[in-house]
């Protein structure tokens, strides 16, 4: 908790004076006002969470936290647990969408066991197909089924939200300009969708969605266990962390950490998808300032999404019915915040071009 508080203590919001005079450096380019849309955005929210206006990108990375459910058990997802391993294998040899997208934009692909339920310590990063890496922060082997109670200990919540920090702050010596948030693990919709039901105060129906591909029938059944878990677990909305660790996940949890952390070292943050959103709600529920330093790169298709992002005030990107996850979203969304830092430093101004600045009404 040591950790958690400092950093809660310490997230300072966005520099409104960096803000300001990127606004004023796209005024003085030599383009119509605001003929960028929100590539300006994306360009000003990126200076402003650095609290510099001339800060460029050199170091993307994205954070692919992994973890067990123990509601699997519950037949809540269309594919096995032991998916969950076998994929963390997959982004370590680069065979998966989220290696392919890290090649295509130059960014690394950071792979943290927060709560596998195997042993992934015998697995080795490949070295050629791209870059990646492992990190091994396991909280536990997999959550306990959050159908008949709580899915982890208040404690083990804490621990999850700060292995998240742990990983951030271990890649910083490397430089760290931006990160992508991503995940991976069987049945983490479940929790995610109970997570926006009480955070977001919204009915698990309409919070609920079919995941990896349910059927109806199943569909039905993941809202009844999610209702249930709800039911039996009564987690606090006014409390943050005793949701993650009643109707929560360890990854979950570390996504958590991960925008907290990266808030507080002034590193925006580029979100994924449905359960990467899930840990920025608690997040933002844990500190509101970490809000700024968030980018939501798509809206899922997943059910509950849309819903996600009107809680934290987000308006995505793009809207190419994924619904991956991994980091997918999150590294084309990268992608389209530094191809508008690179308008901001590389465009000619009006003065530099030689061209005639419009007409004052």
């Amino acid at each position: 908790m040591e950790l958690l508080q400092y950093i809660l203590n310490h997230i300072e919001d966005v520099s409104t004076s960096a803000y300001d005079h990127a606004r004023a450096a796209f005024s003085a380019l030599a383009i119509p006002s605001g003929s960028l849309g929100r590539l300006e955005e994306l360009a000003i929210v990126y200076a402003a969470a650095k609290g510099d206006v001339n800060h460029k990108i050199k170091h993307k990375k994205v954070f692919t936290m992994a973890g067990d459910h123990g509601v699997a058990v519950e037949g809540v997802s269309a594919f096995p647990q032991q998916v969950t391993m076998q994929m963390v294998k997959n982004f370590l040899e680069g065979g998966a969408a989220v290696n392919v997208l890290a090649r295509h934009i130059g960014a690394k692909v950071i792979v943290v066991d927060c709560g596998v339920a195997a042993d992934v310590t015998t697995l080795t990063p490949s070295n050629q197909c791209g870059n990646q890496a492992l990190k091994i922060k396991k909280v536990g082997l997999g959550t306990k089924n959050m159908a008949v109670g709580p899915a982890m200990s208040r404690s083990e919540a804490i621990q999850s939200i700060e292995a998240g920090i742990e990983a951030l702050e271990e890649e910083l010596q490397d430089g760290l300009d931006i990160i992508g948030t991503g995940d991976m693990g069987i049945a983490n919709t479940t929790p995610s969708s109970a997570i926006l039901a009480v955070l977001g105060n919204v009915d698990v129906d309409t919070a609920t969605g079919r995941g990896t591909g349910l059927n109806e029938e199943s569909l039905q059944k993941k809202i009844r266990v999610i209702k249930k878990s709800i039911e039996v677990n009564k987690p606090n909305p006014h409390d943050p962390i005793d949701v993650l660790a009643k109707v929560g996940g360890y990854e979950i949890g570390g996504i958590a950490g991960l925008c907290l952390g990266a808030a507080h070292h002034r590193i925006p943050v580029v979100l994924d998808g449905f359960i990467s959103t899930a840990g920025a709600m608690i997040a933002n529920a844990l500190e509101p300032r970490v809000n700024r330093y968030l980018i939501a790169s798509h809206v899922s298709a997943e059910k509950g999404h849309k819903l996600m992002l009107k809680h934290l005030g987000k308006s995505p990107l793009l809207d190419l019915h994924m619904r991956l996850g991994e980091g997918t979203g999150a590294l084309l969304g990268i992608n389209l915040v530094e191809a508008a830092v690179k308008l901001l430093h590389e465009m000619a101004t009006f003065h530099d071009a030689g061209v005639s600045k419009p007409c004052q009404k």
